[in-house]
């Protein structure tokens, strides 16, 4: 039995999308959809009930999956153990980091590195998804985590910054949009939850919440073009030359920024090194991180 029938085979069963699946294994759906039937014909069983809404297992499938799943932990558990034990400075880095600033932030620190190093080949995903560090599907990552939580049990992490959020507003509309202006609102953005737990204890909690932009970049780009206050990490809003933080002291801590390894790839000379750098990136940007006035530019 081939061992990519059977990754694709698990990629669509926690799916139950194929293009879910693809997006996943960095593969097209159509290949998804014929490396299943392949494995199907193979077995001479149906796996997949097909619907309108997506695949959902059969009997035959279920009984696979179970399968499947522990040869995948084994085939994890065994990359792991002989990627940890890799002493060369080259092969693939994964970094995985929700913030896509952040991110470029982290780039820019992890670039002359990475050109000491030609060997080492570089791999940044920025979006939301958990990557699961025990598939080796990452390491290492930079997560957010409220304060008091821990990371997983399995992860190994160093809380590397606190993640500081301030006020914002364009420099060219501030008087348009300074309270008690009645222009005076919030840009929205994410989970209107996390949002208004982030604005009560902003400033100005009474302000309404205008709009809704579910990506950091748009989000900034509203705010500079005058849309609204806008709440943003330090670490974004002191590096951007068209806002400017509030005077009122509402500077406040909401969560801390990890960076996270998985305990097998401790002794990896290349990700060991990777993290080196960028636990050096997080204190040498301490100031900024901690929302202090005299990073801002």
């Amino acid at each position: 039995m081939d061992w990519n029938d059977l990754r694709h085979f698990l990629a669509l069963a926690r799916h139950g999308s194929i293009r879910a699946a693809g997006k996943e294994l960095s593969v097209s759906h159509t290949t998804v959809a014929r490396r299943v039937e392949a494995l199907e014909g193979r077995l001479g069983a149906r796996l997949f009930d097909r619907h309108r809404d997506g695949y959902t297992l059969t009997e035959a499938g279920q009984r696979l999956r179970g399968a499947a799943g522990r040869v995948e932990d084994e085939v994890a558990t065994l990359a792991r153990d002989l990627a940890g034990r890799d002493q060369r400075l080259a092969g693939s880095v994964h970094l995985t980091c929700g913030d896509e600033v952040l991110a470029g932030l982290l780039v820019d620190d992890l670039a002359p590195w990475c050109a000491a190093h030609p060997g080492v080949d570089l791999v940044v995903s920025t979006d939301a998804r958990m990557y699961n560090l025990a598939k080796g599907e990452a390491d290492p990552a930079v997560r957010v985590l409220l304060p008091g939580h821990d990371p997983p049990a399995y992860l190994v992490g160093h809380r590397v910054a606190p993640l500081m959020v301030a006020t914002y507003v364009a420099r060219e509309h501030a008087a348009r949009l300074l309270p008690p202006a009645p222009d005076a609102r919030w840009l929205g953005y994410g989970d209107p939850r996390a949002l208004a737990t982030v604005l009560r204890s902003s400033a100005y909690p009474e302000l309404p919440v205008w709009g809704s932009f579910t990506g950091v970049l748009p989000l900034v780009r509203a705010a500079v073009a005058g849309l609204g206050l806008v709440g943003l990490p330090t670490y974004m809003g002191d590096r951007e030359p068209a806002l400017r933080r509030l005077d009122e002291d509402d500077l406040r801590h909401v969560a801390d920024i990890w960076l996270l390894h998985h305990p097998d790839l401790k002794a990896n000379a290349r990700v060991q090194a990777a993290r080196a750098v960028l636990r050096e990136a997080f204190v040498r940007r301490r100031r900024l991180f901690e929302g202090r006035r005299d990073d801002a530019p």
